[in-house]
């Protein structure tokens, strides 16, 4: 009976650290500010499957699973020149870059020619959309050991009309 005690033990320490669903992306990023001033930041998502923590950019949660989703809000100013976005920064910003893991995605000013609200472009993986309404966000979503996909809410691809 020790041995079988012992070879279980075995086999579930040989297997254990297999399952475990561990990501950490760190969320590199710049903001560039109404003042033409730029910065760098950090927002990522990290999971630890042994300790059952989650972190959301620099503070960690302990969780009995991974979460679904986590959005993050971009609220478009009253005069629609500038953008809120809590977890980047405490004010207006103008323009980002963001990676997050193997995406990618920005916020520029541009000049369309048409009126598009904000005159404001959101670029994920390379498509380009634009502002539906004040308020949107980045879903995040996630599975075990990764980030799915990312989804927008609140924007319209190549119609960014008023």
């Amino acid at each position: 009976m020790q041995k079988l005690t012992h070879l279980l033990a075995v086999v579930f320490l040989t297997i254990s650290p297999l399952s475990y669903a561990d990501f950490d992306f760190k969320g590199p990023g710049e903001l560039r500010f109404p003042t033409g001033v730029s910065d760098g930041f950090y927002f990522g998502f990290g999971w630890d499957e042994a300790a059952k923590k989650f972190r959301i950019g620099p503070k960690q949660y302990t969780m009995s699973d991974i979460p679904d989703s986590y959005s993050i809000a971009i609220t478009l100013s009253k005069d629609g020149s500038n953008v809120w976005i809590q977890e980047f920064y405490q004010g207006f910003i103008e323009e980002f870059q963001w990676q997050l893991g193997n995406n990618k995605l920005t916020l520029k000013k541009g000049d369309f020619g048409k009126s598009v609200k904000g005159n404001y472009v959101l670029t994920l993986n390379g498509t380009e959309y634009f502002f539906e309404r004040n308020n949107i966000s980045i879903d995040v979503v996630f599975d075990n050991a990764d980030i799915k996909h990312i989804k927008l809410e609140g924007v319209i691809k190549n119609m960014g009309t008023k």
